[in-house]
Parts: C-alpha cells; structure tokens; sequence
C-alpha cells in the first residue's frame, strides 16, 4: 500500500468520523428541542387530574381523545383558524408586493433624499411598539376600525419597515448588469421590478412570507385590543377562552396548540428550502 493511499484513508477516516459526531451532536440537540413539543401532546392526552401529578407522566394511563373533540365543540377552533386567514393572507401578499416596491428604490433605484430617508427607516425599527399602541388604539378609534379587521390587516398593507429593510439588503446583491440589460431592452424601472427583481427575489419573499404568517398567526394582543365580537375571535383567542380568571383548563390549551401548530409545521416543511436560501443570500452590506 502506497503512502499516498494511506493518507487518502486516513483522512477520509477522520472526515466520516467528524460527520458522524456532528449527527450525533444534531440529534441530541433536535431531541432537547421536541421536548417541549412532546410535553405539550402528552398533556393534551390526559386527563384534568392528571397534569400535575409527580412523577410526570409522559405516557398517560387513560388516553384522553375527548380533549380534541371539546376544542373544535367548545372553542370555534375552525372558525378561529378561518378568521385569522382572512386576516394575515392578504396582508402577506398586498405587504410584501408594498415592501418589495420600497426595497427596489431603496437598493437600486437612484433619487434625492434616498439615504437619508433609509436612514428615517431605520431609526424607526428603535422605536418599541408598545410605545405606538396607545396612539394607534385612538386613531383607529376616531376611524371607527374598532371591534373589525381593518386595525389588525391594513398598516400591514402598507408595508413594514424590518420587511422593507430585509428585501433591500437582499436585492441590492443582485448584479447591476440585469438591470442594465433590462433598460436596454426598453423595460421601464417598473417593468425591471416585476420581470427581473422580483422573480429573483423569491426566496426572500418567501422568507418574508413565513416569517409574516408566524407573527400574525400567533398574534394575541392585536385582536385582543380592537375585536369585540366573538364571531370575530382569531385563533389565539379562542385558545385563550379555555383560561379564566380563576384557573386554566391545561388539557384543553395543549390540545389546542397542537391543532394550532400543524398548519406551521406544515408550512415550513414544504417552504423550509427558501427559508434557509432566503436567510443566507441575504446580507448587511449597506
């Protein structure tokens, strides 16, 4: 055996060695992380007394498949679920379409102010939101937006700016050269936007898309601030119906949330790809 061949064996040797420590180190880490998850579907299987009893009961003795029954009967999660469709999946697409527009003019587009109104667009990322709830609760008041929809989809609509910031820096990599070609075709810099910029930013508006639909599908506060009517309840607040004053049905909360977790788990399954294209295409050069 040639000294060569002894390396070359040696070396993958070590590189099959240092993947499978990396495995195993993912697969414990992924375990940790199910925790959680597997708690919460154990519990949603138990019966009242047996949530806190200790020892905890990972398996419990009687399987309690009634808890799901009593959530579709007694909190409208259908109907929550529908209600909060209706609310973040038009502002998913009028928003980002917004937001995709000012990134376009702000990575590429060339005109007086633009830095400095960047710079306004930045600084307003600071600024907390519990800050701008009280103003906002009294403006869409004097609208008469209070107990509806509008309050929780319209500044969506309108663009945010961390989505605005996220497809800028993601745009502004792509080559100037397309851009350049497209004007010499005869494109207009909307007609660059919708032929060029925006195909080649899917997998930041996928991104932007997922992340945007996790934030308004696990919104709490926002209808519980402007919605009224029960017919009207989102479907964090009819999970939120099984906690009173006095106490919380734990079962009925866990069972829930593993309703209300399927459809993301679902999403990011099919849109994981992007997501992680998304995130890693996408720099901070300013």
């Amino acid at each position: 055996m040639s000294s060569s061949t002894a390396v070359k064996r040696t070396a993958n040797g070590a590189e099959i060695l240092n993947k499978a420590v990396v495995y195993v180190l993912l697969t414990i880490g992924g375990l940790f992380m199910a925790i959680p998850f597997l708690w919460m579907l154990s519990t949603s299987l138990k019966d009242k007394g047996a949530v806190f009893t200790y020892p905890p009961q990972w398996i419990p003795e009687d399987i309690m498949w009634e808890n799901y029954r009593t959530i579709f009967e007694d909190a409208h999660m259908i109907r929550g679920f529908f209600n909060t469709m209706m609310i973040i999946l038009p502002t998913i697409v009028i928003g980002l379409f917004v937001c995709a527009l000012a990134g376009y003019a702000f990575a590429k587009l060339r005109f007086p102010g633009r830095d400095k109104l960047f710079m306004v667009l930045v600084v307003s990322l600071m600024i907390p939101a519990a800050v701008m709830m009280i103003p906002a609760f009294i403006m869409f008041k004097n609208f008469g937006w209070t107990d509806s929809w509008k309050p929780l989809m319209i500044p969506g609509m309108l663009g945010a700016p961390m989505v605005i910031f996220f497809l800028r820096q993601f745009i502004k990599q792509l080559p100037d050269e397309l851009e350049d070609a497209a004007r010499m075709d005869g494109l207009n810099p909307l007609g660059v936007f919708l032929r060029i910029i925006l195909p080649l930013s899917k997998p930041a508006l996928i991104t932007q898309a997922i992340l945007t639909y996790n934030a308004g599908y696990n919104d709490y506060l926002g209808p519980l601030i402007y919605l009224n009517s029960p017919e009207k309840y989102t479907l964090q607040m009819e999970l939120a119906s099984f906690t009173s004053y006095y106490s919380s049905e734990w079962t009925l909360i866990m069972a829930g949330s593993v309703v209300a977790l399927i459809p993301t788990l679902i999403l990011f399954a099919f849109a994981q790809r992007y997501f992680i294209e998304g995130i890693a295409l996408t720099g901070i050069k300013g």
